[in-house]
């Protein structure tokens, strides 16, 4: 694959857990994502993954039980569940080979983090957290000002 196709492939997506901040942020931010294309949801609960499945246009929606299955039709996936299970689904998405967009916080304690970032490291893919705020004015200040002072 030539640098130029890489750079233009869009990367497939699976959105998993379909609670408040991804029916109102994530999914409608893919209309318009230039080099992400949602490929799928995945949700224990079959009415919201059947009306957003058919909202979105998507194929194919998947419920919890058959996460593996729908890991085999992706790039990378966005894990918006609840904390506790970062990172049990991250884990599992690495293993798949899958990289991984989590929502913060990363996970409820240290030891999940490293595992995470283990499970990443170990079968080459990414892992990211989805901290928003890196260029809000205020942090950007904030930091300014910390390094400065070292």
């Amino acid at each position: 694959m030539s640098e130029k196709s890489k750079s233009t492939r869009q990367i497939r997506y699976a959105v998993v857990g379909l609670g408040h901040i991804t029916q109102v942020a994530v999914l409608p931010a893919f209309k318009t994502a230039r080099n992400s294309e949602l490929v799928t949801i995945i949700s224990g609960d079959a009415k919201k993954r059947e009306e957003l499945g058919a909202q979105y246009g998507l194929e194919h929606v998947y419920s919890y039980e058959d996460y593996e299955q729908a890991l085999s039709t992706v790039d990378a996936v966005y894990i918006a569940l609840p904390n506790h299970l970062h990172k049990e689904y991250s884990v599992r998405a690495a293993r798949a080979g899958v990289h991984i967009l989590c929502e913060k916080p990363m996970a409820v304690t240290e030891e999940e983090c490293e595992a995470m970032i283990q499970a990443a490291d170990e079968n080459k893919v990414k892992l990211m957290i989805a901290y928003r705020l890196h260029f809000e004015k205020g942090t950007s200040r904030l930091l300014s000002w910390r390094l400065a002072e070292n």
